[in-house]
């Protein structure tokens, strides 16, 4: 385990401890800890020559590379700012993020470059371009003044020099959420945000020096990026892997020996639909689920096809990294739970006048800890929404302590059960109003999946005017069928729903939904798509 404080020196501890040990695998490429090191140490002193100076921001528009990893750790090491960017993200996306955060370099690749050319004019504060495969040419930007144009390799030989001095409570890094409600957001994380997130997350999973990662997520989605800071605080080994298919992700695991695999539930359903060859189960130490509910049946058919492993149920959100995960040891016992707070930290189920909730009684989930990030990025009003003060009737500190606490108040409703264990009930700005009961549309999702006869499913309120929303479901036929028989869904709801929740109304649509940029189904724009008035 390695005793940073400040986020680059996860790789720097992990390079004192195990030099020549693997870090990073990208295709037939891998490099030691040292050679890590090595390269984050020349980009930062590399940024210094460019006149980077302190907390201003770097954003790395890169698919997942070993040059993503050096940008971005190498960016703290010189005591800026790093904004990483979803590489399934559009230009005019881009542009709201580097204008938002006033970017001052942006490192990509000359092909990701020119598609960006003609939003670059409206990004005053960009200065330098550094780009990948050694690209040394200058480059005039339609903007006032010029945008100059850096190799990457070259950058990295700039001769190691002082950098600016920062504290664990400086600003690390700014991710930006997926905008499905809006412009994307960008969350605002301190160095002790994601190191103790690191040092949490390992303790549970119980990381170590020879497990083999997956990187599988994006790195621009905060579980994405956990896997290198679990990693190296712990001296594993990352593959990268930008995987076009489910199919991609399984013969990695199989070629890499991974032991450890974190993904979102779409995912998690493609996979547990495809056969899995010899040897995968094997090595695979444990699987992790985040960014929602993993169906039952899907969970129970990877557990079918890798006993060995163990299985970690988990919650979170953005703005406090990770809230709870449910130990392996829990799941035939409370399959539906997202478990307990991981370590360090506190979650809270509290009424709207900040009291707690009494067991089984649904409430509002608040996280306290050293996780909890600083807030949205030049967003006061909504900083103010998400993040507030912890409320004196949460009991949890002296009223004689007179500088507040802040907290981050998630928005999703949960209830806590006698024994302490969590349950997701939904978002409050996506439940369904029907027929005078208040229904969260994962607990229809997951009677839906456990039929068997639906690949991918969505539900949604659908305005009514006798029952206030009637209940839609958009699904696709599972992996290999054709057809989805909607009549035999529909029997299968009445057998195990209450009457008020059985859907009215079933869209059958081919191939996959819709994914946000970190892989989620894009529960708001399929909504928008079939129901225009939603919301």
């Amino acid at each position: 385990m390695t005793d940073a404080h400040l986020l680059h020196q996860l790789i720097q501890s992990a390079a004192a401890h195990w030099p020549a040990a693997s870090a990073l695998t990208h295709g037939a490429a891998t490099c030691t800890y040292a050679e890590l090191a090595s390269q984050v140490s020349g980009f930062a002193a590399g940024l210094h020559t460019l006149g980077l100076g302190r907390g201003q921001r770097v954003a790395v528009y890169l698919e997942k590379r070993i040059e993503t990893v050096v940008a971005s750790f190498g960016t703290s090491a010189a005591g800026g700012v790093f904004v990483p960017l979803n590489p399934a993200l559009r230009p005019h996306q881009i542009d709201h993020i580097l204008r938002d955060c006033n970017v001052q370099v942006l490192v990509t690749s000359p092909e990701r470059l020119k598609a960006l050319l003609p939003v670059l004019a409206d990004c005053p504060a960009l200065r330098h371009l550094v780009l990948t495969d050694n690209f040394t040419d200058k480059l005039t930007s339609p903007a006032p003044g010029a945008l100059t144009a850096h190799g990457f390799t070259d950058l990295c030989c700039a001769a190691p020099q002082p950098g600016h001095r920062v504290i664990d409570t400086d600003v690390a890094a700014i991710l930006y959420t997926s905008g499905s409600t809006g412009k994307p957001k960008g969350v605002v994380l301190s160095h002790r945000n994601m190191v103790m997130g690191a040092k949490s997350v390992a303790q549970y999973l119980e990381n170590r020096p020879e497990d083999v990662l997956l990187a599988a997520l994006p790195l621009s989605f905060d579980a994405g990026f956990s896997q290198l800071t679990t990693a190296f605080h712990t001296g594993a080994r990352v593959v990268l892997l930008n995987h076009v298919l489910p199919q991609d992700v399984i013969k990695s695991m199989a070629r890499e020996r991974v032991t450890g695999l974190t993904a979102v539930p779409p995912l998690w359903i493609q996979l547990s639909q495809l056969p899995w060859p010899d040897g995968v189960a094997e090595h695979l130490r444990y699987f992790a689920n985040t960014g929602g509910r993993m169906p039952l049946e899907t969970l129970t058919q990877l557990r079918r096809l890798a006993p060995r492993s163990r299985p970690f149920l988990m919650y979170g959100l953005t703005e406090a990294f990770r809230a709870t995960y449910l130990p392996p040891e829990m799941v035939d016992q409370r399959p539906d739970s997202i478990g307990q707070a991981i370590p360090n930290s506190e979650v809270l189920v509290l009424r709207p006048d900040g009291s707690p909730c009494d067991a089984d009684e649904p409430g509002e989930l608040v996280q306290r800890g050293p996780l909890v990030a600083l807030g949205y990025w030049n967003d006061p009003e909504r900083t103010a929404e998400r993040f507030r003060p912890l409320p004196a009737a949460a009991g949890v500190r002296e009223a004689a302590i007179v500088l507040p606490e802040m907290a981050v108040f998630s928005g999703d409703v949960v209830r806590r059960d006698a024994e302490g264990y969590l349950y997701f009930i939904g978002r409050r700005d996506e439940m369904i109003k029907t027929s005078g009961y208040r229904v969260s549309p994962t607990e229809i999702e997951e009677v839906l999946y456990a039929t068997g006869l639906v690949g991918e499913c969505a539900a949604f309120g659908l305005p009514d005017a006798a029952l206030g929303q009637a209940i839609l479901v958009v699904v696709t036929p599972t992996a290999g069928s054709a057809e989805l028989a909607v009549d035999h869904l529909l029997r299968e709801c009445r057998n195990r729903l209450p009457t008020y929740m059985v859907p009215r109304q079933v869209v059958v649509r081919t191939g996959s939904l819709p994914r946000n940029p970190n892989g989620k189904i894009d529960r708001k724009a399929l909504a928008t798509e079939l129901v225009p008035d939603h919301g």
